[in-house]
């Protein structure tokens, strides 16, 4: 049931209700609820009138539920900062069923930018709010300047423990606390000596400028990692061959890949690192390798990589529908080809490589049946022959790639 007022959600930062514009300190008074965090909470005064309701945890189910209890009150949700910005208010306007009336404070990137003398739109911005510490690797580069947004007092080391873990211990760390508020507060150290720094107050935001290990490898933000960027057993696509098929698979924003045969997860996880949107299901049959397909994902900072164990096509039900798929491994069991031309869209792309005779008949069927790119990937290594160099050819990869058509065809593998 929709509220019969417009639910306010109003921007709250540690200078309390003193900063607040006229506007938002109207919408509080007004409100008949108050839904927000106890520290939130906290900093309304006592003429907010309002019935005071604290946020349970897990906070996103609840949302429905406590909208539903106070409809036809005015309510108004109070928000850390800019509630659009990483904030309640997505959530708010996912769940809500009615427009939201949002009444914005300057949000932490804006007052740390501001204290820092950073640009606002050359700095890139990580949360963990929710979300696992990984996500930071994938943004290291050296000379990089990053604000993590924290989940709390602990964060700052946890940050400095993944930094040296990923050869970044020389980052200069800045933590900035209670931004806005009487108790601002910056306490600055390196990533490598930051267990001798003290306890970061519980609201702050991590200010990195990025240096790397002279001797860490840089990894590069276009396809074709290093193979022992991956941990493996073999079942890797090499890493040539894997430029050639993310190119191939031509990853966007916000679209889904189906990794079929996930091995050890390279195709899948370089996808995720195209863009901070994309998402990836990586479908391993192996239990042993679908553990390593999650390590890889971590240490290579795309943790939100979704792995399915079990064999396809079986596996494939009930999967959200692909944008793209990549087909690496097991193209001869029976119907694997087929599941995976119906499951696409019109529109989307499928790629399969294959280095056997029986799976390369496939493919050139395929290929005869439905046009796309039919191409044979060779890949040579100059290595010692005595005292000279010589040549040392790998197998050669067999590629299929193909866009399904609109219109009748769309759905039929005949």
């Amino acid at each position: 049931m929709s509220p019969a007022y417009p639910l306010s959600v109003v921007g709250i930062g540690a200078d309390g209700w003193d900063g607040l514009p006229a506007r938002s300190q109207r919408a509080l008074r007004e409100a008949e609820v108050l839904i927000g965090g106890a520290r939130q909470l906290g900093l309304l005064p006592g003429d907010c009138a309002g019935e005071r309701v604290a946020w349970p945890s897990p906070l996103r189910p609840a949302v429905p539920g406590l909208l539903a209890t106070h409809a036809g009150r005015r309510i108004a949700v109070l928000a850390s900062g800019d509630p659009m910005f990483y904030g309640i208010g997505r959530t708010l306007n996912e769940v809500a069923g009615t427009p939201l009336r949002v009444l914005p404070h300057p949000s932490s990137v804006s007052y740390a930018c501001a204290r820092l003398g950073w640009p606002v739109e050359e700095t890139e911005v990580v949360t963990l709010v929710g979300r696992p510490a990984e996500n930071l690797a994938g943004a290291l580069y050296d000379g990089r300047r990053l604000l993590v947004l924290s989940a709390g007092s602990g964060t700052p080391a946890e940050v400095a423990a993944l930094l040296c873990a990923h050869g970044f211990g020389p980052t200069r760390m800045r933590i900035l606390e209670q931004l806005g508020g009487d108790r601002e507060r910056v306490t600055e150290g390196t990533a490598a000596a930051w267990d001798r720094m003290p306890q970061a107050d519980a609201l702050n935001v991590i200010a990195l400028d990025c240096v790397r290990d002279p001797e860490t490898r840089p990894l590069s933000l276009v396809p074709g990692l290093p193979d022992d960027a991956y941990e493996h057993d073999g079942q890797l696509t090499k890493r040539h061959v894997r430029a050639a098929t993310l190119a191939a698979l031509a990853p966007a924003p916000g679209e889904l890949l189906w990794d079929v045969g996930g091995g050890s997860g390279s195709i899948a996880i370089e996808w995720l690192r195209a863009h901070r949107s994309c998402r990836a299901v990586s479908i391993e049959r192996d239990a042993v390798r679908a553990e390593r397909i999650g390590r890889n994902a971590r240490s290579l900072g795309v943790p939100g990589l979704r792995v399915v164990t079990g064999p396809a096509p079986a596996a494939l039900e009930g999967l959200p529908t692909p944008d793209a798929v990549f087909i690496g491994g097991g193209l001869t069991a029976p119907g694997l080809l087929d599941a995976c031309w119906e499951a696409l869209p019109p529109g989307g792309r499928i790629v399969a490589n294959t280095v056997t005779l029986e799976s390369e008949a496939l493919l050139a069927d395929r290929y005869r049946r439905h046009g796309g790119d039919l191409v044979r990937l060779a890949v040579a290594h100059a290595v010692p022959v005595g005292g000279f160099t010589g040549w040392r050819q790998a197998m050669p990869v067999t590629q299929w790639a193909a866009v399904k058509p609109s219109g009748p065809e769309a759905g039929r593998f005949t």
